[in-house]
Parts: structure tokens; C-alpha cells; sequence
């Protein structure tokens, strides 16, 4: 199974940012809540290894949902660009930058990244957190 690492460099308030890579090629700027204590929808999840699945919905249309989180569920990677986008999922873009002026860095273009992932990656997928 194809195993992608997800490196978070920098813990901030409100928000963590990180880069996705599969082996040394990196896929996608990352931006997560804030470390919690993993309380729901606002805590980044615990680093560790977990299974990745590519589903649908109405809201996020294509996306990935991160399996077997401990006292979380419905964790998904998906598009957005501003930590208040996000109740405990992965966003993915292209760059961290402060779009829209707030003092905090957001990620770019997420939806395209998005697409890009949705046609790179496999249906199902090995996600380490680091």
C-alpha cells in the first residue's frame, strides 16, 4: 500500500502548518488546527499512521477520509483555504500565505491541489503523521 508522510513544521495559534510528501517528492502545503488534545472539531489529530480512503460527498464532492482516528471521526482531507475552514481535517494547497490578510498563513489554489491528489493518489493509502 502506498504510504504518503505528513510533516508539521510549524505549530501556531490557531492553526499547524505542514508539507505532504510520497517518499521525498512533496505533494501539498498542509494546514491543520492547532494542537488540542485531539478534542473534536478543534484539534489537528494525533501524529501516527492511518488509513486513507477516497470518498464523495455533497460538500467536499471528491476528497479522502482518514480511518480509525482515536475519539475522532469524519476526519478528512479536503479543499480550503483558512484554518476557520477546518473542524479537525486536513486542508492541502500549493503554498503557505496569508491570502486574505488575517496574519495567518493559509494554503493557495486548494481546490486544484485538490484535483491533483484526487488524479495522483490510489483509493486507499497509508498516511504517517510526523
Amino acid at each position: 500500500m502506498k504510504q504518503l508522510t505528513l510533516i508539521r513544521l510549524s505549530y501556531e495559534t490557531e492553526q499547524t502548518l505542514g508539507y505532504l510528501f510520497d517518499g521525498l517528492k512533496k505533494l501539498a502545503c498542509t494546514l491543520e488546527l492547532e494542537w488540542a488534545d485531539n478534542q473534536r472539531r478543534i484539534s489537528c489529530i494525533p501524529k501516527g499512521c492511518y488509513k486513507v480512503v477516497k470518498r464523495t460527498s455533497a460538500k467536499y464532492k471528491e476528497h479522502f477520509h482518514i480511518l480509525d482516528v482515536v475519539g475522532r471521526d469524519w476526519i478528512l482531507i479536503h479543499h480550503g483555504n483558512f484554518h476557520k475552514d477546518i473542524l479537525g481535517c486536513i486542508l492541502v494547497g500549493y503554498r503557505h500565505t496569508d491570502i486574505d490578510g488575517d496574519g495567518y498563513r493559509d494554503v493557495t489554489s486548494s481546490r486544484s491541489k485538490m484535483n491533483e491528489l484526487l488524479d495522483y493518489l490510489p483509493d486507499e493509502f497509508e498516511l504517517v503523521i510526523k
